[in-house]
């Protein structure tokens, strides 16, 4: 089974491209938690496994990171539909 690794730095308003973000700027929100992606996830139909403990490893606090499983979408699509709805959540 395939399993996903998300990090809130991929879709953190306040981080580049370069610097992990991986939605465009216009899907992008302020400070992205663990908790809000795990539920995007579970709005999609996948089963999501929080990791409060993670840090990504272009960042020095850990935010945790969220764990995708029997994902059949690529990486980037999985990422695109959540950016999206990590939007629609914060509204």
């Amino acid at each position: 089974m395939v399993e996903n690794v998300l990090w809130p730095a991929y879709f953190d308003a306040d981080h580049t491209r370069s610097g992990g973000r991986r939605v465009a700027t216009d899907m992008a929100v302020d400070e992205p938690t663990v908790d809000e992606i795990a539920t995007a996830v579970q709005q999609i139909g996948y089963d999501a496994v929080i990791e409060r403990d993670k840090t990504y490893p272009r960042e020095f606090e850990p935010r945790g990171r969220v764990l995708v499983k029997g994902a059949e979408d690529t990486k980037n699509d999985l990422v695109q539909a959540i950016g999206a709805y990590l939007g629609v959540l914060r509204e």
